[in-house]
């Protein structure tokens, strides 16, 4: 039987069957789950990915028969928990992913278990809370609430109360909120002349992001300041809502569906109009990308938008070969520490970010390949935050070994991950934006 590895077809992804009934008929899962847990079994290729399948493993060696038969289905729940969707199984290691006929996609099955346990109300408070990014961001980021906010997460006591009531560890660090919202404060200079290349729209639309928004607002002006250093005429996208990941890592595809409802005219209509649309945020490229063309593969907007969506870096390396990117940089930026997130490797676009740090002279860029753990919310939650450190544990031992002068990742959830598993460091944490913006001089 051919297996990925004898044959040249890359992966491929099946559209997502989300609105059939039987999507979400539970004894139809669980013989998916069956079948390709017992293909998982016999291979065990993607042991050391994350916890989901130490977990697979460990059931069927503690069964009463050492194969799949002897585990209650009823633990299948357990693996898919254990799953936070970075798709680096599918990407890197299965040989049986479509187009094998075995067709094991096994993150978009985990997808599916969680959406039945959605659908079934079996999902908590905490989670619910926790996904619902675009809300805790709008009240989280209101003038004298983000300060109070913010103090409240950095209190040993406080958190300690999060951690027994919301379960919400308490040792994990969370991210400030800042009441200077990214897009009540961004500044748009949309006078330079549209210059487009063979590779490049000549106009950019920035889609902010909760994170950018809400957190950290200076990603999303350094990434301003760096088009405009290059005259790239920029707009902000007229309106926006949360892109969904959360919630279709939480399994809720109602709430996926009612965001992408709010998203996609204005963004098809950008497209249509000749913008490059950027993100500053993996997965929130991957979700424009690939996510909702599976989910609403016949929506001919949702393809219009996936064709003009860009990561940053994938846009401004190939702005360069269109001979359309400065390279005036003024300052080094020293022995950089990058770590490539598991949505952005994904998306098959090479390292782009790297490739465009390292062109900066005087700086020396180690790449570090390896899920860092964290995903979105689920290496805060308690249950799962000491299987996070451990899972990323060989990433900050690899990112701290050159002695760096900065620490970096696309994801800026994973950097801050990463920064607090390396413990006491030099190192600064920047995202590789700021980098850039950083070597060009630009205040």
């Amino acid at each position: 039987m051919t297996t990925r590895e004898g044959s040249l077809e890359p992966p491929k992804r099946h559209p997502l069957d989300w609105e059939n009934p039987e999507f979400y008929d539970e004894p139809k899962l669980f013989n998916e789950m069956e079948r390709v847990f017992d293909i998982c079994h016999g291979c065990r290729r993607c042991v050391n990915l994350c916890t989901a399948f130490p977990r697979l493993f460990d059931l069927i060696d503690e069964g009463s028969t050492g194969e799949l038969d002897g585990v209650e289905k009823q633990k299948y729940w357990e693996v898919a928990d254990q799953c936070y969707l970075c798709d680096m199984c599918f990407m890197t290691k299965c040989p049986y992913v479509p187009p094998h006929p075995w067709n094991v996609d096994f993150p978009h099955l985990m997808l599916r278990a969680k959406a039945v346990k959605y659908e079934k109300g079996e999902t908590g408070f905490r989670d619910k809370l926790l996904s619902s990014t675009d809300l805790v961001g709008k009240v989280a980021s209101v003038p004298g609430v983000a300060q109070t906010v913010n103090a409240v997460n950095k209190n040993p006591a406080a958190r300690k109360l999060m951690d027994n009531l919301l379960g919400i560890h308490a040792e994990r660090k969370l991210p400030d909120y800042d009441s200077r919202k990214f897009r009540a404060n961004a500044r748009i200079n949309t006078a330079h002349e549209v210059r487009a290349g063979a590779k490049t729209p000549g106009k950019v639309a920035i889609y902010a992001t909760c994170y950018v928004n809400y957190n950290e607002p200076g990603i999303g002006h350094d990434l301003l300041k760096i088009l405009d250093h290059n005259e790239i005429p920029a707009c902000l996208v007229e309106k926006e809502a949360c892109c969904g990941m959360p919630k279709l890592e939480l399994g809720d595809l109602a709430a996926v569906k009612e965001l992408k409802e709010k998203n996609i005219p204005p963004l098809a209509r950008l497209a249509r109009e000749g913008y490059a649309i950027l993100t500053a945020v993996p997965s929130c490229t991957l979700m424009y990308k690939q996510e909702l063309p599976l989910m609403f593969q016949v929506d001919d907007d949702v393809q219009a938008v996936a064709d003009a969506m860009f990561d940053p870096f994938e846009y401004l390396t190939l702005r360069k070969r269109d001979g359309l990117l400065k390279t005036d940089f003024k300052q080094p930026l020293g022995k950089v520490s990058y770590h490539i997130p598991c949505h952005l490797r994904v998306q098959n676009l090479g390292q782009k970010t790297r490739e465009m740090l390292q062109s900066i002279p005087g700086t020396q860029v180690t790449v570090v390949e390896r899920c860092s753990g964290h995903d979105g919310t689920w290496g805060v939650k308690t249950e799962y935050f000491a299987n996070s450190m451990k899972i990323g544990k060989p990433v900050f031992r690899q990112m701290a070994a050159p002695g760096p002068d900065y620490i970096s990742s696309d994801c800026a959830i994973a950097a801050r991950h990463i920064e607090q598993g390396m413990g006491e460091t030099k190192a600064q944490k920047q995202h590789p934006l700021t980098l850039m913006r950083i070597a060009y001089g630009i205040g």
